[in-house]
């Protein structure tokens, strides 16, 4: 892990360490587009050899049926069918909480105008099973997906050589109500999903973190009119800690590791105003790996991060907001007065007591999160990410009489006459027959 000072960086330097280590390739592409192109053209047939091709499984129906989903129930742990239903309840309540009311707003006498949700009708659930499998994200998608109202919801996730789903993962479904559930991973289930094949249905949007192929395959379908929309196009895992020199350097490296785990392209950064603090923490983190059974992708994940000592803990946060880190742990002696100014960041962690794990699990946020720093632009999911609003407006006679004059002269600026007769169609009735 690199340490570099904000003292000795210009605008440049500092901007650079901004920029990830993830790239597209155009190999990537190439490969990616030529499998939505062949689910596409093939359907289930091109699902089949992929399956044999990338998951070593022969798979002769994709669809998972209620009987397996039951069965994988009796498979797990007692504690993890608990932690599981634990999780959910937290998430649920959470995400219950961005249902709302909005009202309507009267924007002059006799003019009223109000937004109303409406849920995505059908969507689809991509839970990836690579290096393991991912319960907790069937739980982070779907719940906020039923809490919407979506009517049809569709899960994807990769089988094992056997054919068969993780156990976790149909338990975790099973739990919350999901069962139109497909053996079936990688890119070419996006692309499943997007176009439909003989036995996967088409969705409208399409939900769900992944490998490089798996992005690569949302990003395609999402800019081809006859595929689906997306949720977000996600990056390996990020993680940016703000330290003072109250926090303690065990706890800092363990919090580091624990997103260093996920992919060998994943980047995580102290920033911190004590160099010793940094010093300490680049010592516990090899230390503390060493117990670790995914240490050869954490010590990659390394290889792309840094410590960074700033003069300040404004100088700290300005590196933060300019980062954009979609996990953003503030472990300092008073970390809530530093809430006010994070304005770039997916999901906030405040204290010494708030590992990204509860996020990551069962606090009830979502982890479903925005990386390579688009969190500037965009947020995470939430109960809206399954909903699109549509707008109405009721007007009375004296209402339309007030905007008429607006409504005729903007229409006859713009030479649309006809939007103009529109109104004024309105303001004589029709003698009677």
């Amino acid at each position: 892990m690199r340490l570099f000072r904000t003292a000795q960086l210009n605008d440049t330097q500092r901007a650079s360490l901004c920029v990830r280590a993830w790239t597209r390739e155009k190999q990537l592409t190439d490969t990616v587009e030529d499998i939505c192109r062949n689910v596409r053209e093939r359907g289930d047939e091109a699902l089949r050899e992929y399956s044999t091709r990338f998951d070593s499984a022969a798979v002769r129906t994709f669809s998972v049926s209620p009987t397996e989903i039951d069965a994988a129930r009796e498979q797990v742990s007692r504690d993890l069918l608990a932690a599981i239903d634990h999780a959910a309840r937290n998430i649920r309540t959470f995400h219950a909480a961005q249902l709302r009311d909005e009202g309507s707003v009267e924007t002059e006498p006799g003019v009223f105008c109000w937004r109303e949700a409406r849920a995505i009708e059908s969507v689809g659930l991509y839970v990836p099973a690579g290096s393991a499998p991912l319960p907790s994200t069937v739980l982070m998608l779907g719940i906020p997906a039923q809490l919407a109202g979506c009517k049809r919801i569709v899960l994807c996730s990769p089988p094992r050589s056997d054919g068969e789903i993780d156990s976790a993962v149909l338990t975790a479904a099973s739990i919350i109500g999901i069962r139109e559930i497909y053996r079936v991973g990688g890119a070419q289930a996006i692309a499943a999903m997007a176009y439909g094949t003989g036995s996967i249905p088409k969705v409208d949007k399409i939900f769900g973190p992944g490998s490089q192929y798996v992005t690569e395959a949302k990003r395609i379908v999402s800019s081809d009119p006859a595929g689906a929309a997306i949720d977000l196009l996600a990056g390996p895992s990020e993680l940016l800690i703000i330290a003072d020199e109250t926090a303690e350097p065990r706890i800092i490296a363990a919090d580091l590791l624990s997103q260093a785990e996920h992919d060998p392209q994943s980047q995580v950064i102290l920033v911190t105003t004590d160099e010793r603090i940094a010093k300490h923490v680049i010592s516990e983190l090899g230390i503390q790996l060493q117990q670790f059974p995914r240490k050869e992708i954490i010590v990659r994940a390394l290889e792309n991060s840094f410590a960074l000592v700033a003069g300040s803990l404004d100088e700290a946060l300005a590196f933060s907001n300019q980062y954009a880190p979609e996990h953003l742990i503030v472990n300092t002696r008073e970390p809530e007065k530093l809430v006010a100014g994070i304005r770039h960041a997916g999901s906030v962690f405040l204290g010494r007591f708030a590992p990204v794990t509860a996020g990551d699990y069962a606090s009830g946020t979502n982890h479903t999160l925005p990386t390579g720093a688009t969190a500037r632009w965009t947020n995470g999911v939430t109960v809206e990410s399954f909903q699109k609003s549509v707008t109405f407006q009721s007007i009375t006679a004296d209402g339309l009489a007030r905007l008429t004059p607006t409504l005729v002269t903007l229409a006859e600026a713009e030479g649309l006459g006809a939007h103009a007769q529109a109104v004024l169609a309105r303001q004589t009735r029709t003698p009677a027959a």
